[in-house]
C-alpha cells in the first residue's frame, strides 16, 4: 500500500468520525426528539417510527371509574323535604290532640273547623309496636341522645351519650311521651335518615322528617294529649 493511500484512508476515517459525532450532537441538542423520544431514523423522514410511541387522542383527560356493581336507584332516590298538608280531621278529636296511625304511618294534628295537619311518620318495627294514650311530658329543640339501658343491651355498639346536632338520631326536634309523671322513653322526633319515614323500623318511637317535626313542634304545647293507635 503505497504513502497516498494510507493518507487517503485515513482521511475518509476522521470524515465518518466526524459525522458521526455531528450527528450525535445533532439528536442530543434537538428539544423535540428528546421531549418526543424520536429515534434517529424519524429525523430523516420515517414518521411512521415516531408515530407509534403516541397515545390515543384525548387520554390525558381519562379518568380511572369504579362500578361496585350495585343498582344505585334506591340509594339515589330523593326523599321528600315535608309530607305536610291540610286534611279533613279523620279523627274527630279535640284541636291540639295528636292522634298517630301506625298502620297507615301517619300522624295527625287536629284543627279548628273539622281539619287537621297530617304528616307522614315511621313507626315501631315488628316486636316494638305499642298503643295509648299519653302526654308531651317535654319538648327539646335539638336534643342530646342517650340510649335507654335496653336498647344499650341489644346494641352495645351505640355510644351512650351523644350531643345534638345532624348527626343524632332525634334529628332537629323532639317531644318526650308522659304517662302521667313517668317517661314512657318513647318520643316523637326528628331523624337523620329520611328515607325511613313511612316504613316500620324503629324501636318503638315515631319519627318523622326534620321539617315536619319543627312545624309540628312549633304548633304543640307541653301537656298536649298524644294517642297512638
Amino acid at each position: 500500500m503505497t504513502p497516498s493511500t494510507l493518507i487517503h484512508n485515513a482521511s475518509t476515517r476522521r470524515f465518518f468520525a466526524s459525522l458521526s459525532l455531528s450527528t450525535f450532537l445533532l439528536i442530543s441538542a434537538t428539544p423535540q426528539a428528546s421531549a418526543d423520544g424520536l429515534s434517529l431514523l424519524s429525523l430523516f423522514g420515517d414518521q411512521d417510527a415516531a408515530t407509534t410511541q403516541e397515545y390515543p387522542a384525548g387520554a390525558e383527560e381519562m379518568q380511572a371509574t369504579y362500578d361496585d356493581g350495585r343498582d344505585n336507584t334506591e340509594i339515589s332516590r330523593k326523599t321528600p323535604t315535608t309530607t305536610k298538608e291540610i286534611v279533613s280531621d279523620p279523627t274527630n278529636q279535640r284541636p291540639g290532640t295528636i292522634t298517630v296511625d301506625t298502620k297507615n304511618r301517619a300522624l295527625y294534628l287536629s284543627l279548628p273547623n273539622g281539619q287537621a295537619v297530617r304528616y307522614g311518620v315511621g313507626v315501631g318495627r315488628e316486636g316494638f309496636t305499642w298503643s295509648g294514650r299519653v302526654r308531651i311530658g317535654r319538648k327539646e329543640s335539638w336534643p342530646v341522645w342517650t340510649p335507654p339501658a335496653d336498647m344499650l343491651k341489644r346494641r352495645p355498639d351505640l355510644p351512650k351519650h351523644m350531643a345534638g346536632g345532624v348527626d343524632n338520631p332525634l334529628g332537629a326536634r323532639a317531644m318526650y311521651l308522659y304517662s302521667g309523671e313517668r317517661d314512657t322513653m318513647f318520643r316523637i322526633h326528628g331523624s337523620n335518615e329520611p328515607w325511613t319515614i313511612g316504613e316500620a323500623v324503629s324501636s318503638g318511637c315515631i319519627r318523622m322528617l326534620n321539617a315536619d317535626i319543627s312545624d309540628l313542634y312549633s304548633r304543640v304545647k307541653v301537656g298536649s294529649l298524644v294517642i297512638v293507635l
